[in-house]
């Protein structure tokens, strides 16, 4: 769905606000002109719809970088505009000059002969001058312009014409060089001077107390270097172009020099200056230009050197402020820099393929996945409480989801723990909760592979196969790249280079959902099932216990009881019915149950982590404490808390239960039992006569 104009407008209001601080505007705004479902609260989501990355990025590496989108953009804005207008009073002023030159008079005949060869020799040296002028100011700064040449009048004798034009030519020449001059030791000076204020600036800040870390000051040089490091091939190539075209000219004038002394006599001496005013010429330029490539290397080595950190000194380093988006960004460069090294090879989608996974995920190939599944990712949500939970926007892939959401908090809670402080283990960054995602689904497809292989579903954008025969297209499957991978560092390589397709595209569930089925294969999907015609989605684009359990333990088996069960069916026929084999990391609580249509193994029941995957009322969420001690400490008088998190509740605050068991519980018990959340019933199946307190949260019947 794309945002409207009004949506965007207002979240970038919003991060506007929120950057300088302004809260109590915020909740102005918040009442006045409330939040929406299509509201975009991811600063990067906002920077892509606005496709202002290219300016966020040269934003970052200013000496003050701006700290919101609204201000970058109006900068950028005021500064086209100032460009435009600078632009068109230069193309006015050249037009005018031309007409001047046009009206001039142009001298006697003999003298115009001579006119049009001085222009042809002057004119290649002069557009050099003002291309490599221009360049240099667009690199280092403003350097003041030329002064342009206006034609000399004529004289009535050729021989004092010529020596006189030679007379300014060398004044124009020597200008021309002290201009050069001073503008190289203006582009000096101001190299100087921008040091010295960034060094300035950042004691000053480190002196307030502002920074947050040790970076060595040779940043500041490496941000200026990399500004001139694009521009210096081209300073080269026009280096070398003005050398080959000086070449030209020079012979030419030799040559023009050489038949004009035949004919006119009197213009000897002239030539004789000529001919020292060009070499001259010659010698200053190709010492100007050894000591430009002089300059050029050491500039280009300091850039590509980088510094040992072993050399680096203590006290040369000071502190700088980064926020999350710098290390996010920071994030980005690294992971690109790492993909790069390994490149993967993938496999387009087949028509084959993609009419087996619709008949075995739907069905048939003429069905096709509902609005609920294509407009589905796993983007977390941004109430500051629940910054762990996955947003799930409509009904149907519920079971998909609350899965992911197990093995997320598992990796957020016990994996990648670096606090012993729960507050922020449940509210993670936005770095943090990503690479818990990335490991979270790396780890599920790697056990669907039977921890050998796993495969990767990307969306390529383009079709791969042309749809044909009773294959109905729908723009999904046939977009589809496959990337197979026998190492698991691979797999989470290729999930970091892909991630955002599952976190923030329309298609992350379909994506997952279409890598955990090719990474057990769709033939042993089939042979996992009780019925081999069974589906993955079932009825109203429900997830069937099928899919729940292939993501959780790895098998698409149809029970949730403990190991194979062998059922007679009369006549001597027996039916196995295929249940869990193993302990699972993550365990499942179902409200069927409690109203005996079935009965959870202990393997789902007492997972290897207390995280669960609770269905309940034909729907699936996430049930988790924080002790690891609450699965094995069987004390009839055990209390302990226990979080539920729902994403399609449009849940804003944390909802904590405190667990009694045993003695406790007897008494604690609530006489009225007619009003029992279906919640406390699913807990009681792992805990008997237990008793859930909801601590003033208002309970889910």
């Amino acid at each position: 769905m794309v945002a409207s104009v009004e949506e965007v407008s207002s979240s970038l209001v919003r991060e506007y606000l929120s950057r300088k601080g302004l809260k109590r505007t915020i909740a102005c705004m918040d009442e006045e002109h409330p939040r929406t479902e299509a509201s975009i609260n991811n600063r990067s989501q906002l920077r892509q719809m606005l496709n202002i990355e290219d300016l966020y990025r040269k934003n970052k590496v200013e000496n003050s970088p701006l700290k919101t989108l609204l201000e970058i953009i109006v900068k950028h804005h005021i500064e086209r505009l100032q460009n435009n207008k600078i632009s068109s009073d230069e193309s006015d002023s050249l037009q005018s000059a031309r007409a001047i030159g046009s009206t001039d008079d142009g001298g006697p005949a003999g003298a115009s002969s001579v006119m049009d060869d001085t222009k042809t020799e002057d004119s290649t040296p002069a557009l050099v001058s003002s291309k490599q002028t221009k360049l240099r100011s667009d690199v280092k700064g403003s350097c003041p312009p030329q002064p342009e040449k206006h034609r000399v009048p004529g004289h009535n004798q050729t021989g004092f014409w010529a020596c006189d034009l030679e007379n300014q030519k060398r004044q124009s020449l020597i200008a021309s060089l002290q201009d050069n001059d001073s503008c190289t030791q203006k582009e000096a000076e101001n190299n100087t001077s921008i040091t010295e204020t960034t060094q300035r600036s950042r004691s000053n800040r480190s002196k307030r107390g502002m920074m947050a870390g040790p970076i060595p000051q040779e940043s500041n040089r490496k941000r200026q270097s990399r500004r001139v490091e694009v521009s210096q091939p081209a300073l080269r190539k026009e280096e070398e172009n003005r050398k080959s075209k000086d070449g030209l000219v020079v012979a030419g004038f030799h040559q023009k020099s050489f038949e004009r002394s035949l004919i006119e006599i009197s213009s000897a001496g002239c030539g004789r200056e000529k001919q020292e005013l060009l070499s001259t010429r010659e010698r200053i330029r190709s010492e100007n230009s050894f000591e430009k490539v002089g300059q050029n290397i050491p500039k280009t080595r300091r850039v590509k050197s980088r510094p040992n950190v072993a050399d680096l000194d203590v006290s040369e380093m000071v502190l700088d402020d980064i926020d999350d988006d710098d290390l996010q960004e920071l994030s980005k460069v690294c992971l690109q820099r790492t993909v790069a090294e390994h490149s993967f090879a993938g496999r387009s989608m087949d028509r084959h393929t993609a009419v087996e996974l619709k008949v075995l995920l739907l069905g048939s190939s003429q069905n096709c996945f509902n609005i609920e599944w294509r407009n589905q990712g796993f983007t977390f949500s941004e109430t500051h409480d629940l910054r762990y939970g996955i947003v799930q926007k409509k009904g149907g892939p519920c079971g998909v989801l609350a899965s992911i959401q197990a093995f997320v908090l598992k990796k957020l809670l016990f994996e990648e723990t670096q606090s012993s402080n729960t507050g922020l283990q449940l509210r993670p960054s936005n770095i943090c909760r990503r690479k818990c995602l990335v490991l979270a689904v790396a780890e599920v497809l790697w056990r669907a592979g039977e921890e050998k292989q796993a495969t990767v579903a990307i969306n390529s954008g383009r079709n791969h196969f042309t749809p044909a025969g009773r294959y109905k297209s729908e723009g999904v499957l046939e977009k589809i790249t496959c990337f197979t991978l026998d190492n698991v560092k691979d797999l989470q390589l290729i999930l970091e280079q892909h991630i955002e397709q599952f976190e923030t595209g329309l298609l992350g569930c379909m994506l997952l959902t279409i890598s955990a089925v090719l990474s057990r294969s769709i033939e042993k999907v089939r042979q996992d099932m009780d019925v081999p015609t069974t589906t993955l989605i079932g009825a109203h684009g429900y997830c069937t216990q099928e899919l729940v359990n292939l993501l959780i333990c790895g098998r698409a088996v149809s029970n949730v009881f403990d190991n194979d069960m062998e059922l007679d069916s009369g006549n001597g026929n027996i039916t196995l019915l295929k249940g869990i084999k193993d302990h699972c990391d993550v365990g499942l609580l179902s409200l069927f149950e409690h109203y005996n249509i079935c009965k959870v193994g202990a393997f789902l029941k007492t997972p290897c982590y207390p995280v669960w995957v609770v269905c309940s009322e034909s729907h699936f969420s996430v049930l988790f404490g924080l002790q690891r001690e609450l699965l094995t400490n069987e004390d009839k008088g055990l209390e302990f808390d226990l979080y539920y998190y729902d994403g399609l509740a449009n849940q804003q605050e944390e909802i904590r239960l405190t667990v009694s068991v045993g003695k406790l519980s007897l008494s604690c018990q609530d006489d009225d039992t007619d009003l029992i959340p279906p919640l406390d019933l699913c807990i009681r199946t792992r805990w008997e006569d237990a008793f859930v307190n909801w601590n003033d949260t208002e309970p889910i019947l």
